[in-house]
């Protein structure tokens, strides 16, 4: 967390938080969402300015009800997330060497791999409390050159670094959050 931010808690300690303003889609992009977008239940317009990603991707951080949020200096913003809290991009280098980063730029180790029932790649890592990512579709294409999927497109192998091979579990898509411990609308959770 920044300093900057740090210091506006010590200076304000009771800001109300927010829900329903700031959103994760399923791609990695953060969007803000007014409240024509809430409304209409859309994912709203998506935040293009480097800073401001920088400053919402250094302060990005889970309550302890698994609700993940952005500190806005003294404010808490709740996140909406489109699917995971954490959104994952795989490439492979000249060597064939393959490598995840989330949408923060930061590097993920998978320790286990999960499709869902819609196709869906979940990664999740092996930090306490673990994370847990999908794949941005965009690179399906490099996860099959990597994996073998079973007769029921549900199991199956991937093939990650130095020769580990990772079994392909299955999971079913609206039973993810519940199952990975975190809140995907913290806005309709406030609501109920």
């Amino acid at each position: 967390m920044d300093d900057i931010v740090k210091q506006a808690l010590a200076k304000w300690p009771n800001v109300p938080s927010c829900t329903g303003w700031l959103m994760l889609d399923r791609r990695g992009n953060w969007r803000m969402r007014d409240e024509a977008a809430q409304a209409g239940g859309e994912p709203g317009t998506a935040i293009r300015h480097e800073a401001l990603l920088g400053f919402i991707n250094r302060n990005y951080d889970a309550d302890e009800r698994g609700q993940w949020f952005f500190q806005n200096g003294p404010q808490r913003v709740y996140v909406e997330l489109g699917y995971t809290p954490w959104v994952v991009r795989l490439s492979a280098d000249v060597t064939g060497a393959l490598a995840l980063t989330d949408q923060a730029g930061g590097a993920f180790e998978p320790s286990a791999v999960f499709v869902d029932d819609d196709g869906g790649i979940l990664f999740v890592d092996s930090s306490v409390p673990p994370r847990v990512a999908v794949l941005h579709d965009h690179d399906l294409e490099v996860f099959s050159d990597h994996a073998a999927l079973g007769d029921d497109s549900m199991s199956g192998e991937f093939r990650w670094n130095n020769g580990v091979v990772l079994p392909l579990q299955g999971v079913l898509r609206n039973e993810v959050a519940e199952r990975f411990g975190f809140v995907d609308s913290p806005a309709a959770a406030a609501s109920a």
